[in-house]
C-alpha cells in the first residue's frame, strides 16, 4: 500500500489551466499553494493609487487577478465558492521557499521547454526530496524537462496532464520520464481516480500522448473531409454531436470553445514531431484554418471564430468564401432512422448503411479512425482500452473508437476501411485468428480486453472498486417493466435503475419503485435507486400530466399525483434502508424523489433543484411539504422562524438548481451530516450499496411517521401574500407567477390556520396535491407545460 498523503500542494502557473487545477484540488479538500511571476511594472490603476513595484499587491498582481477571473468564469471551476479559501497565493520570487511544505509541486507555466528548464531549477533548490513533482504539458516531451535534475527530482518526476476546464474533463494522462519511479505512476493513477475523481490512464511520452494524439487526427479528418464532401460546418455539427454520443458542442463549436490557436498548436506539434505517422500529411492544416489564425479568429476568446454571434443572431463561417451567413437548419435520412433508436452505441451500425451523405460520412471517417487508432498501439499504448478511456475522459465521447468498432462488427469495420483504401493493423487480423471476434467482453460482471501480446481477452485492472450496470444488467436481473429494472448488487441490495426517455418519472417508473421496495423488505436488506444514465432524472413526466389536464382528467389526475406521493412516502418509511444516488440533473420530481430516500450519495456533479415553477405548478411529489418539514426542523428556540420559512419558500419560488453537490446543502435540497458527496461517478453505485449494507448493518428500523411539523399559518401566509403582491406590482413576476407563489404559500404556511400548530406530513401532502391539481386547471399552465415540451426551455407568461 503506498501511504502518500497529499495534504498541501503547489502549483506554479496560474493561468487558465493552473488557476482551474489550484480550484479542482480545493474542490476536493486539499490546501493549495497557487504562485506566478512578478510583474515587472505597474498598470494604471496601481500608479493612480501611488503604489511600488515592492508592494505586496503589486506582486501579487498576477496570481491574484487570474485566480479571480476563474472564479467568476461560468462554468465555474470549484464546487463552492467558499472552497477558495484553501487557495492562498503568492509569487516565484517572495513564496518559492514555502514550497518546501508541500506535498506535490505542479508546474502549469507556458509550452515552452526553455522557461520549464527555469522554473525547475529555482524549484529544485526549496524541495524537499521525496516531493512529488509533476509538469501539466499538453504536448512538450516528458524526457526533456529533468535533464540536468538530481536523481532524486528524476524518481519523483513525471508529466500530469489535465484536460481543461479541471473540474469537467475527467481525462488525467500520467506520463513516466526516463528515470520516474514505479511507485510513483501507481500512486498518481490511484490518486486521480479515487480523490479527484478522474479516468487515469497512464501514457506513453509520445508527442501529444494518448487523448490529443487520437482526438486532433479526429479533428483534422473532419477539416479536410468538409470540403471532399461538400458539408457545411452546421451538418458536420449535427453528424458529430449527441447522435454518436459526443457533446452538444460537437466539432467546430468544440473547436471555438477551446481556442483554435490551441487545437493548431497540437496539431503543428504532431506534424513536426511524427514525421513517421501514417496519417502525417493530415495534420497539416487546409488553408481555411490557416486563414482563420491571419485573421484572429480563435473562437470564443476573440468573439469569432466558425460561429458569430450577431445580437442574437449565431451566424456560421461559410469555409469556401471565409464569410459569415445565418446558420441553416439541417437533416438527413440515415439520422432520422436513429430517432426510435435511444441507445446511441445501438446507433453506428444504421449509421454506417446510410445511402445519404451522411451515411458515407460516417464510413469514411470510421474506417480513418479504425485505421488510426490500431496503428497506434504500441506506440501510443500497449492495451486498446487506454486509448477508448482517452477519447470517452478527454473529449466526452460516450464510447471509444474500439467500442465504437465492436458495435459495428470488428469484421464488417475491416470492410468499411477496405472500401476506403484503407486497412487495419496486422493485431486485429491476428485477433480475429486466434478465435477472438471482439475488442471487449464482459464476464461476471467485470469488462475484459483483447491483451495483443498474449491473444486472449484480460480483465481491465481497477474494476474492483466500480459497479457497472451494464455489466451486470442481465445477469443479475431480478425484475424489469417499461420504466425500471431492478438488479440485485450482491450483499442483500438491490438496485432500482430507471430506464424511460431521459429519465423521467412516470407510472411505470412509480410501479417499479413499489416493486423495489417489495422485493427488498421481502428478501433483500436495502435498496438504493441510482443509474448510470447521463442524467439521474429530468423529474416527472410531464407529458402525462398535459394529457390528462388538457383532457379534464382531474380525477385521474389526482390519482396520478397520489400516486407520486405515497411512492415517495414509501420512500422514505419503509422497512430497508433507501438510498438515492443522484448525479447530471436531478430535477423536479429527480430531486424530490432524493430527499425522500434515507440517505443520498451525489456525485459532486449533481444540478439539482425543485423547477416546477418552470411549468406552471408548484413541487408535488412530496418536494412542497418536504421544505415546509425542513424548515420546521430547522427552526431554533427564539428564532425569527418566519426568516427561516421564507428560505425555504424561495428556493422553490425562485426554482433554484446547485450547481454541484455541494450547493445543495445551501438550498436544504441535501442535509449536513447525513448526506454524502463522491467526486468519482463511477464509484457512486458502490459506494451507495456500501452505506446502504451499513444502515442495515447498524439495525435499521422503519421510522414512525411524522405528526410534529410546525406550521405557521396565517403568520407566515400574511408575510408571503405581502411580498408576493409587492413582486408582481414591482413587475419582476407575471400574474400567473403571482397565483403559483400564492398556493405555495398556502401550503408552505400549513393553511390559513389561527395560530402556529403541530401538523401530520399527510396534511402537507393533502394541501400541496389539491394546489397543485387546481393549477393544472390554468389554461397559463397548461401553456407553459406546452412549451417546455415543445422547446425544452421554460415559458413565463
Amino acid at each position: 500500500m503506498n501511504k502518500r498523503r497529499i495534504k498541501k500542494i503547489a502549483v506554479i502557473g496560474s493561468g487558465i489551466m493552473g488557476s482551474g487545477i489550484a480550484c479542482h484540488f480545493a474542490n476536493i479538500g486539499v490546501d493549495v499553494l497557487l504562485l506566478d511571476i512578478v510583474p515587472r511594472e505597474l498598470n494604471d490603476a496601481e500608479k493612480a493609487k501611488g503604489l511600488t513595484l515592492e508592494s505586496k499587491q503589486v506582486r501579487n498582481r498576477l496570481v491574484n487577478d487570474s485566480l479571480t477571473n476563474s472564479l467568476k468564469s461560468k462554468p465555474s471551476p470549484i464546487y463552492h465558492q467558499s472552497f477558495a479559501s484553501r487557495i492562498t497565493t503568492g509569487n516565484l520570487e517572495d513564496d518559492i521557499a514555502k514550497v518546501k511544505d508541500v506535498d506535490w509541486i505542479m508546474e502549469v507555466v507556458v509550452e515552452r521547454l526553455d522557461i520549464k528548464k527555469l522554473v525547475f531549477e529555482k524549484l529544485e533548490k526549496y524541495r524537499t526530496p521525496g516531493t512529488l513533482i509533476t509538469s501539466n504539458t499538453s504536448g512538450i516531451p516528458i524526457h526533456f524537462m529533468s535533464e540536468g535534475r538530481s536523481e532524486d527530482f528524476q524518481k519523483h518526476f513525471c508529466g500530469t496532464h489535465f484536460f481543461n476546464p479541471a473540474r469537467y474533463l475527467k481525462l488525467f494522462e500520467i506520463i513516466p520520464g526516463p528515470k520516474t519511479d514505479a511507485s510513483v505512476l501507481d500512486f498518481l493513477n490511484g490518486y486521480g481516480e479515487q480523490f479527484l475523481g478522474k479516468t487515469s490512464v497512464i501514457a506513453k511520452d509520445t508527442p501529444a500522448f494518448i487523448g490529443n494524439r487520437i482526438g486532433i487526427f479526429g479533428i483534422q479528418s473532419l477539416f479536410h473531409q468538409v470540403k471532399e464532401l461538400g458539408l457545411t460546418v452546421e451538418e458536420v455539427d449535427k453528424l458529430t454531436g449527441p447522435v454518436i454520443g459526443r457533446p452538444k458542442s460537437a466539432t467546430f463549436r468544440t473547436v471555438d470553445v477551446v481556442g483554435l490557436d490551441t487545437l493548431v498548436h497540437v496539431a503543428n506539434g504532431i506534424y513536426e514531431n511524427c514525421p513517421n505517422d501514417e496519417a502525417h500529411e493530415l495534420f497539416k492544416l487546409p488553408d481555411f484554418i490557416n486563414k482563420m489564425m491571419e485573421n484572429k479568429w480563435l473562437g470564443s476568446k476573440t468573439g469569432q471564430g466558425f460561429y458569430k454571434k450577431e445580437g442574437k443572431v449565431i451566424k456560421v463561417l461559410d469555409l469556401n468564401t471565409l464569410e459569415y451567413r445565418d446558420s441553416k437548419k439541417t437533416s438527413f435520412a440515415t439520422l432520422e432512422l436513429t430517432k426510435t433508436i435511444d441507445k446511441v452505441i445501438d446507433r453506428f451500425k444504421v449509421l454506417v448503411s446510410g445511402t445519404d451523405k451522411a451515411g458515407e460520412f460516417y464510413r469514411k471517417n470510421f474506417a480513418g479512425m479504425f485505421e488510426y487508432v490500431s496503428n497506434r498501439i504500441p506506440e501510443i499504448s500497449d492495451e486498446l482500452y487506454k486509448i477508448d478511456d482517452a477519447m470517452k475522459a478527454g473529449f466526452g465521447w460516450e464510447h471509444g473508437p474500439f467500442q465504437i468498432w465492436d458495435a459495428i462488427g470488428v469484421e464488417k469495420g475491416i470492410e468499411l476501411m477496405k472500401a476506403e483504401g484503407k486497412q487495419p493493423a496486422s493485431w486485429v487480423q491476428d485477433m480475429l485468428a486466434s478465435g477472438n471476434k471482439s475488442f471487449y467482453s464482459v464476464k461476471d460482471g467485470a469488462t475484459f480486453f483483447y491483451d495483443i501480446p498474449k491473444k486472449s481477452q484480460e480483465k481491465i485492472p481497477g474494476q474492483d472498486a466500480f459497479i457497472i450496470l451494464d455489466n451486470i444488467r442481465k445477469s443479475n436481473e431480478v425484475f424489469k417493466n417499461s420504466g425500471v429494472v431492478i438488479e440485485d448488487l450482491g450483499d442483500g441490495i438491490l438496485n432500482c435503475e430507471f430506464q424511460s426517455k431521459m429519465n423521467t418519472i412516470g407510472g411505470d417508473v412509480l410501479a417499479g419503485l413499489n416493486k423495489a421496495v417489495d422485493l427488498a423488505e421481502k428478501n433483500y436488506q436495502g435498496l438504493v435507486i441510482g443509474n448510470q444514465g447521463a442524467n439521474f432524472s429530468v423529474g416527472a413526466n410531464i407529458g402525462m400530466i398535459f394529457m390528462m389536464a388538457a383532457e379534464q382528467e382531474y380525477d385521474e389526475l389526482n390519482m396520478a399525483i397520489k400516486y407520486f406521493q405515497d411512492t415517495m412516502m414509501r420512500m422514505r418509511y419503509s422497512s430497508i434502508p433507501t438510498v438515492a444516488a443522484p448525479h447530471g440533473m436531478a430535477l423536479g420530481g429527480g430531486c424530490e424523489l432524493s430527499m425522500h430516500a434515507d440517505k443520498v450519495v451525489a456525485a459532486s456533479e449533481t444540478y439539482i433543484g425543485l423547477v416546477e415553477f418552470g411549468v406552471g405548478v408548484i413541487p408535488g411529489g412530496g418536494g412542497s411539504k418536504e421544505m415546509a418539514l425542513r424548515a420546521s426542523d430547522t427552526f431554533r428556540k427564539n428564532d425569527v422562524e418566519l426568516n427561516v420559512l421564507q428560505e425555504y419558500f424561495l428556493t422553490i419560488g425562485m426554482a433554484k438548481v446547485a450547481t454541484s453537490a455541494y450547493e445543495a446543502f445551501d438550498l436544504g435540497i441535501l442535509q449536513k451530516g447525513k448526506d454524502v458527496v463522491v467526486v468519482n461517478r463511477d464509484r457512486q453505485i458502490a459506494t451507495a450499496k456500501a452505506y446502504a449494507k451499513l444502515m442495515a448493518e447498524q439495525g435499521y428500523t422503519q421510522p414512525v411517521k411524522r405528526k410534529d411539523v410546525k406550521v405557521l399559518g396565517k403568520q407566515a401566509l400574511g408575510m408571503f401574500l405581502v411580498g408576493t403582491d409587492a413582486m408582481e406590482a414591482s413587475k419582476y413576476i407575471s400574474e400567473h407567477d403571482h397565483k403559483i407563489a400564492n398556493k405555495l404559500a398556502y401550503v408552505m404556511a400549513g393553511g390559513d390556520l389561527s395560530e402556529p400548530t403541530l401538523v401530520s406530513e399527510q396534511y402537507l401532502l393533502d394541501l400541496e396535491r389539491e394546489a397543485f391539481l387546481s393549477l393544472c386547471t390554468e389554461r397559463k399552465t397548461l401553456e407553459r407545460i406546452q412549451h417546455m415540451l415543445k422547446t425544452g426551455k421554460p415559458l413565463r407568461n
